[in-house]
């Protein structure tokens, strides 16, 4: 039987949430699966991926043939660094702690590229947020002050059809 590992959508229209699942390849789509191996959602910024990675290179190891898309992410979660880093152990290029460690540490950085892009954006959202509030202050004010010099001209013009109406009732 013929194991791929690929995405099944879930969500809705416009919203795609998908689980990353080890299928028969036969199988539908959406269909039936043998296992779920985690969550996509690529609607958050970033992109959200919750992965069983030591399930996924159980799969790998089994011969399980992952999707474009599927390896992808797996790449991006470390399953696949993990499953050659097993190969290698197997070989006997490598022992399980120094395969651990390079993985641990491959983790740790992929974890710090990760939050600075999600500080990044926080900072952009925030610069964004104060340059909306800092226009919407001038435009506040150049309304004030158009606003001001308008009852002055209103007191004239006041003044004006009261002296007509004194101008009037003198020609009577």
């Amino acid at each position: 039987m013929p194991v791929k590992i690929r995405l099944q959508r879930h969500g809705k229209k416009g919203k795609p949430f998908y689980w990353i699942v080890a299928a028969d390849a036969r199988s539908k789509r959406d269909g039936k699966y043998l296992e779920k191996l985690g969550i996509y959602n690529p609607n958050t910024n970033p992109a959200t991926v919750e992965l069983n990675v030591d399930g996924a290179v159980t799969w790998l190891q089994n011969g399980a043939q992952p999707t474009n898309t599927a390896k992808t992410l797996l790449s991006y979660k470390g399953a696949m660094l993990k499953n050659h880093l097993a190969g290698g152990v197997r070989k006997g290029a490598l022992t399980e702690e120094q395969a651990e460690a390079k993985f641990t540490a491959w983790l740790e950085e992929k974890e710090a590229k990760i939050q600075a892009k999600a500080d990044g954006l926080s900072d952009v959202e925030a610069k964004a947020k104060a340059d909306a509030l800092a226009a919407e202050k001038a435009v506040n004010e150049a309304r004030i002050a158009a606003a001001a010099p308008a009852p002055v001209e209103e007191e004239a013009t006041e003044d004006a059809p009261a002296a007509e109406a004194e101008a009037s009732n003198e020609e009577e």
